[in-house]
């Protein structure tokens, strides 16, 4: 958390396809898990929202096969942000449109 802001970037711009303008929010946080960056693009540049917990720390889905990325939804982001833990989270049964899929 450390490093200037120019370095935020350098994970991303090595994987060339996956767009920082393409709408997802991307969210940084320290070892510790007691801080936290998102890096948000709007129309006309990037944001950065940061928070800093006084005491505890965020609580992170495990990421499958030891992955650095980690992908949930705007309700479950918006959980951690106010320090609710997903993995005591009951949801209720929903209908889910199923995706459709591209024939090659």
């Amino acid at each position: 958390m450390c490093e200037n802001r120019s370095t935020v970037w350098r994970p991303w711009s090595a994987t060339g396809s996956r767009a920082i303008r393409s709408g997802d929010i991307f969210v940084f946080r320290n070892r510790a898990a007691d801080r936290i960056k998102l890096l948000i693009w709007e129309e006309d540049g990037y944001a950065i929202w940061y928070k800093r917990l006084e005491a505890g720390t965020f609580r992170f889905p495990p990421s499958p096969e030891a992955q650095l990325r980690v992908e949930v939804r705007a309700a479950d982001l918006v959980m951690l942000l106010e320090g609710i833990d997903l993995s005591s989270v009951k949801r209720g049964k929903r209908y889910h449109r199923p995706v459709p899929r591209a024939t090659v």
